[in-house]
């Protein structure tokens, strides 16, 4: 895991290794009282998901219902 620590209004940036095109790039926006705020900047078709989310997609043999999430659809 690499750890990184930034202050507010700094960023850091997921790929660009080939081509040079990032993937992600997340920056702090607020931190107060324990906890953070991030924002991501990502194109349309990168997906970012929180991780109970991602976990949910796994389960789910990496599929993602119409609505967008992880959760089986409605009967």
């Amino acid at each position: 895991m690499l750890v990184l620590s930034r202050k507010i209004q700094e960023s850091i940036v997921v790929g660009g290794c080939e081509g040079f095109e990032r993937l992600l790039k997340i920056v702090v926006l607020e931190i107060v009282g324990g906890r953070v705020r991030l924002g991501f900047e990502a194109d349309k078709d990168v997906a970012v998901h929180r991780g109970e989310v991602w976990e949910r997609i796994l389960a789910n043999g990496g599929r993602v219902n119409p609505a967008g999430d992880a959760s089986p659809p409605l009967a």
